[in-house]
């Protein structure tokens, strides 16, 4: 199967209200549609993870993540500015820079039991070529949760995520399954109105 029809595929169980397990800028993911309360239910109940706890959110570009938040601050676009430049090198490749996660707050147009209780999501725009293209194609933010139950390790590769996921989820992606490669979970900056940072995750 190509890319192209595998991404044709995900997105067409996205729409759906489906849910998927694809590859990311980091771990495997479980994704759904990020405005569809039920399809993120359903996420919720796959990893056996309180609702209480929000997930991650992936978009394509700086313009679908504004769709997302009220008002993002000043210091968020310095922010993600610097980690464009920083990841890739000359060539297109990527420079080993670890994917960020930005937590904002005002969250819009998401699925309620989505965003934290104070109001905030989690968003990354991701640069990887798979997912970004995912994204791109399906126009709308993808919950982007690690491949695996609550409270076990993060799926790094296909091959170490439980089949308990795999037989529960609509689609699984067929790119990327053959890799063995270290990956782990993206860096996690939270970002105050005020301009106040705090990095919950290295």
């Amino acid at each position: 199967m190509t890319r192209e029809e595998d991404i044709k595929n995900a997105v067409e169980v996205l729409r759906k209200g489906g849910v998927i397990l694809y590859p990311t800028d980091t771990v495997w993911g479980i994704g759904c549609d990020a405005t569809n309360a039920e399809a993120v239910k359903r996420v919720y109940d796959i990893k056996q993870r309180d609702d209480s706890k929000a997930m991650i959110c992936l978009v394509d570009s700086d313009a679908r993540l504004q769709r997302y938040v009220r008002n993002v601050p000043d210091v968020a676009w310095q922010l993600i500015d610097s980690l464009k430049e920083t990841a890739t090198i000359p060539d297109g490749s990527p420079s080993g820079i670890k994917p960020t996660t930005i937590i904002l707050d005002g969250a819009i147009n998401l699925a309620e039991n989505l965003i934290a209780d104070d109001g905030s999501i989690a968003l990354r725009i991701t640069q990887e070529a798979f997912s970004k293209e995912l994204c791109y194609r399906f126009q709308k933010a993808l919950v982007s949760t690690s491949a695996n139950i609550s409270g076990e390790p993060a799926a790094q590769n296909y091959c170490d995520i439980d089949t308990r996921i795999i037989e529960q989820v609509d689609y699984v992606c067929w790119s990327r399954r053959q890799e063995h490669k270290p990956h782990t979970p993206s860096s996690i900056i939270r970002l105050r109105q005020n301009g106040e940072v705090e990095i919950i995750r290295k």
